[in-house]
């Protein structure tokens, strides 16, 4: 008998250590830097090492470049969403906003949206040790949900643009902290040094309020940034300034995660929330459209509007190196997931997939998501659009004006062709995969004239 207990014991020790969460010496730590409305093209750093015009014609990004080097440089980096708060409530529970915000199921998404399986909660099951916080801009509107709720142990509470000195309108001025880009950062960096004093793991998010309007910027900064040669896109010096800063605040923000030893246990993730916005007050002289060489910007679902920066770094990604292959936010849920340990099958849910293919054979392969293609969505209390992109094809469905088009972005970066009518066959297989997820997740593809509350909140 005591040969089988010990055998017993044996086995129920193996099938512990196989099966109990990661071990807190185990479990890397997270770092996601969001910039809000920052543009494709709205950094120094070159996207596309073969195309110049993948990078800013005046703004000044040092640090951002500084960061590439570390890691991963996507040139095909997309945005859940074309607008902020879509963005923002994505990355927390990894869906599509075609599944949450501005749709039809509005009034009963807020309790259910309390309880999807969230990142920090995610992160909690995969190690209990994990610390989790929020700094800076959350945008969750409509229903109110707190970081808090949504599992975050420290965080700024219910921020909007209001909380970063503005709404979205063209006031400008100088100030010491401008955006509050350097008094996030400085939150952020304690939360970090606290958990590495007492050997917790952490994620933490960093939400910029730049450079999203109003104009806020250091004076010394805008000295500066006068100086500088203009572009043929960006000529305003005060969105310079403001870019700036908040560049030097995501360097003070990588240089405490090197000073505090980290580096070598730390993921860092930098995307924004959304394309950058197509026309700026006060800025003159700009031979191209801000955007170019993508079409349009923010609120569309056109590349102008999606297509955003996106770098990842860390212990499992190689340095100096560059991917033309397609994410989105939305993977970072499952990346995150797979980094951590996570052990149970991820929610049927989740539209991202895990980036690790990818990072470890070095920028190329394919990303695994329950659906083989990227899709964008808005309606309700936003123009109706939709997008759908499966390899080098993107559908654009403008559900008002009941139009289709279909562009070949391998070929055609700016959209201008549109082979709707040419390869009807093409334009008709993702027609029917719209339809069909659309249905699939309930979503509504008009404005909904019922429910003027909404737009209030939204506008």
């Amino acid at each position: 008998m005591s040969y089988f207990k010990l055998r017993f014991a044996g086995w129920m020790l193996i099938a512990s250590a196989l099966f109990a969460p990661t071990s807190s010496a185990e479990s890397p730590n997270f770092v996601v830097i969001l910039t809000d409305d920052q543009s494709w093209v709205g950094t120094s750093l070159q996207l596309d090492p073969e195309d110049s015009r993948t990078r800013s014609d005046y703004f000044r990004t040092p640090n951002i470049e500084r960061l590439a080097k570390r890691g991963m440089t996507f040139s095909r980096g997309y945005a859940p969403a074309p607008y902020c708060c879509p963005t923002r409530r994505s990355l927390v529970i990894g869906q599509t906003p075609a599944r949450h915000v501005y749709q039809k199921d509005q009034p009963g998404w807020a309790k259910r949206y309390r309880d999807q399986l969230s990142l920090p909660k995610m992160l909690k099951a995969a190690d209990p040790e994990y610390r989790t916080a929020h700094f800076g801009k959350w945008d969750s509107r409509y229903d109110g949900v707190s970081p808090e709720q949504m599992g975050y142990d420290v965080s700024d509470g219910k921020t909007g643009n209001g909380t970063g000195g503005a709404n979205g309108t063209d006031e400008d001025g100088a100030t010491d902290d401008p955006k509050l880009a350097f008094s996030v950062t400085d939150r952020a960096g304690r939360f970090m040094q606290k958990q590495a004093e007492s050997g917790r793991p952490f994620f933490v998010q960093v939400s910029h309020y730049a450079v999203h309007l109003g104009i806020f910027y250091r004076q010394s900064t805008l000295n500066r940034t006068r100086e500088w040669k203009k572009g043929k896109r960006h000529t305003l010096p005060k969105f310079a300034a403001m870019t700036a800063d908040v560049d030097d605040a995501i360097g003070k923000l990588i240089d405490r995660i090197d000073t505090l030893g980290l580096k070598q246990t730390t993921y860092i993730f930098f995307l924004s929330d959304n394309g950058g916005r197509l026309t700026m007050s006060g800025q003159k002289n700009a031979e191209l459209p801000r955007n170019s060489p993508l079409r349009d910007g923010k609120g569309t679902v056109y590349e102008g509007g999606i297509r955003i920066p996106f770098i990842v770094c860390g212990p499992e990604v190689p340095p100096l190196s560059h991917s033309r292959v397609a994410v989105t936010g939305l993977d970072l849920f499952p990346t995150i997931a797979e980094l951590a340990g996570y052990q149970p099958e991820l929610p049927s849910v989740i539209d991202g997939g895990s980036l690790m293919p990818v990072f470890r054979n070095h920028g190329v392969g394919v990303v695994n998501r329950p659906k083989p293609f990227l899709f964008f969505h808005q309606a309700v209390s936003r123009t109706p659009q939709s997008a759908l992109m499966l390899g080098k094809y993107k559908l654009v469905r403008h559900w008002e004006a009941d139009t289709l088009e279909l562009f070949d972005l391998a070929n055609d970066i700016g959209e201008s062709q549109n082979l709707a009518e040419s390869l009807p066959a093409k334009r008709d297989e993702l027609s029917s995969m719209m339809d069909t997820f659309l249905d699939e997740v309930g979503a509504e593809r008009f404005r909904t004239t019922t429910k003027p509350e909404l737009y209030k909140l939204f506008k």
